[in-house]
């Protein structure tokens, strides 16, 4: 014997259940599902709210604001009402005095190592590995003088709006004292390393 179809429903659907049994359907309230707290009426948990942020996830600062810059110069364009404005750019450490002083000090380091083979004398490779180290310093005291002498006549070249300025006038001079002393010290160091080869 079949169970009459569902009123209204697919006739193939069973009908009513018996009273108690464990098929039958539950009807719950709007929003709420088993084992949920009645806390705020089931379904998921109630998000954070945070004001701004469209209800959901903690509450952030916003970024900060970039304050603005005032203009280095407008000019006006003739016949429309519309200007070109030049920012002022902030200065740049000049790259060629910053490679101009690691040169330089370079130099006087590789100095110091014709120095010690001068001195050292021919048990030590004498006056050939003092040569040899006299031309690495060489080039490279050559090296930090040119760049120094480039970046000061870049630092000092005028650059007018939105041109770039350079700084680092003190690295340049520093960097050509250095590279100088190094080469000095290096020719130094092999007129050492000779003599105390024919000694």
């Amino acid at each position: 014997m079949t169970e009459p179809a569902a009123p209204g429903g697919d006739p193939n659907r069973p009908g009513p259940y018996p009273p108690g049994s464990a098929s039958a359907p539950v009807h719950l309230p709007h929003g709420a599902y088993p084992g949920n707290p009645p806390g705020h009426g089931g379904g998921w948990p109630a998000p954070a709210s945070a004001p701004g942020h469209g209800g959901w996830g903690p509450a952030f600062p916003p970024p900060p604001a970039e304050a603005p810059r005032p203009p280095k110069r407008v000019d006006a364009v003739p016949g429309t009402p519309f200007g070109v404005v030049h920012l002022d750019v902030p200065p740049v450490t000049s790259g060629l005095a910053i490679g101009s002083l690691i040169a330089g000090i370079a130099a006087i380091l590789v100095s110091l190592l014709v120095f010690c083979f001068g001195i050292a004398g021919p048990d030590y490779g004498g006056a050939w590995a003092a040569g040899a180290f006299t031309v690495l310093g060489a080039l490279i005291g050559v090296g930090a003088v040119v760049a120094g002498l480039l970046a000061r006549r870049q630092i000092r070249r005028p650059a007018p709006p939105p041109a770039v300025r350079f700084t680092g006038a003190g690295l340049a001079v520093a960097g050509l004292s250095c590279g100088g002393v190094g080469l000095l010290f290096s020719l130094i160091g092999l007129g050492l390393a000779l003599v105390v080869q024919i000694t």
